[in-house]
């Protein structure tokens, strides 16, 4: 009888810690994270007129190919750090007959860094911290010798027109 109540009570006791370390507010909860994940060097390495082995070897391969549209590949990201709402990023790539690349559309552009917004840490925008640096301390940036493949590849990367991404009517369905 008395073995038979200490029992009880240490099971009891077992599963009254138990419900509360499912509950307790402060428990590690896990970032749930999804799809391709896609970084600002990883859309910065991109070029108009790449063929699609050579955006796959820098992206990877696609989330999406729609059968409906082969041009098109889209890259989803999703994360929800634990306790927090769900973040989401897309990039679209498109390209033309010749399976070169010659469209982006997403989250992320060509230059434009997103590093700040998703850590939450945004960059100075006034330019009165930039002026008061000395000349030393700002890295300077070497022009590329006249003829090369860099020079080349800059003029193309300046020359670049931003495409749209056209996206699809939804279907009529009566």
């Amino acid at each position: 009888m008395q073995n038979t109540k200490l029992m009880l009570t240490s099971l009891t006791l077992v599963g009254l810690f138990a419900l509360a370390g499912c509950s307790f507010p402060g428990v590690y909860k896990v970032d749930i994270q999804q799809g391709n994940v896609v970084t600002q060097d990883m859309i910065d390495q991109l070029r108009p007129g790449m063929t699609r082995k050579q955006v796959r070897f820098i992206m990877g391969n696609p989330l999406i190919t729609d059968t409906f549209h082969a041009n098109r590949w889209d890259y989803l990201y999703s994360i929800q750090p634990g306790g927090s709402p769900r973040q989401q990023e897309r990039v679209s790539l498109v390209f033309d007959g010749n399976d070169q690349l010659v469209g982006l559309a997403g989250d992320f552009m060509p230059g434009v860094s997103r590093d700040e917004a998703i850590l939450g840490t945004q960059p100075a925008t006034s330019e009165a911290p930039a002026a008061s640096k000395p000349e030393t301390q700002q890295p300077e940036t070497e022009k590329p010798a006249p003829g090369s493949l860099l020079e080349q590849i800059q003029r193309e990367v300046d020359a670049a027109e931003p495409v749209a991404v056209p996206i699809p009517e939804p279907l009529d369905t009566e």
